[in-house]
């Protein structure tokens, strides 16, 4: 009896000891885990920060390129039909959102409905506006009466979304 309360005595204290290193390398583990974990997530975002930021100004380009004004200035051919016209207008919008289409993946889904939203209601705009002019109408008449549509307008759709990607960009820093 007297040997197993002396191995008691020994086994007890050592039994303690262990424990008590067990915890001690395992906290000093989880720290350099959390450690490495910051590590990478910090060189992860040192890589996808200009990635993101060049996704923002190519939708930014985007929305430039689509506003009405620009597009109407930059597209212009007095060779062409108000119904030809409004063909070449839609397949510019469309082309121009096909090229940047990857970019939703930096962005997030408010911003890009956004962006997606400003896209179709530009295109809406350039239809009603077509169909409400006569057959013989030419591009120019296309382009007064769209630049007027926009004008009338409280904002432009283009600019509400300029508005909402340039509030996601300011919470990134």
């Amino acid at each position: 009896m007297e040997l197993v309360a002396d191995l008691l005595k020994i086994v007890i204290p050592a039994a303690l000891v262990l424990y008590g290193m067990f915890l001690l390398v395992k906290s000093f583990l989880d720290k350099e885990f959390q450690q490495k974990a910051l590590e990478v997530k910090g060189r992860d975002r040192e890589v996808l920060l200009p990635i993101r930021l060049q996704a923002f100004e190519r939708m930014v380009l985007f929305l430039e390129r689509i506003t009405p004004n620009n597009m109407l200035l930059r597209l212009n051919d007095s060779r062409y039909s108000a119904r030809e016209f409004q063909q070449v207008l839609v397949h510019e919008v469309r082309e121009e959102y096909n090229h940047n289409l990857s970019q939703q993946v930096y962005m997030s889904d408010e911003s890009w409905g956004a962006v997606r939203t400003a896209m179709e209601e530009v295109i809406a705009l350039i239809n009603q506006t077509a169909e409400e002019l006569p057959e013989e109408a030419r591009s120019l008449d296309l382009s007064r009466s769209v630049l007027q549509k926009a004008i009338d307008r409280q904002q432009d759709p283009t600019g509400r979304a300029l508005h909402r990607l340039k509030q996601e960009i300011r919470t990134i820093f």
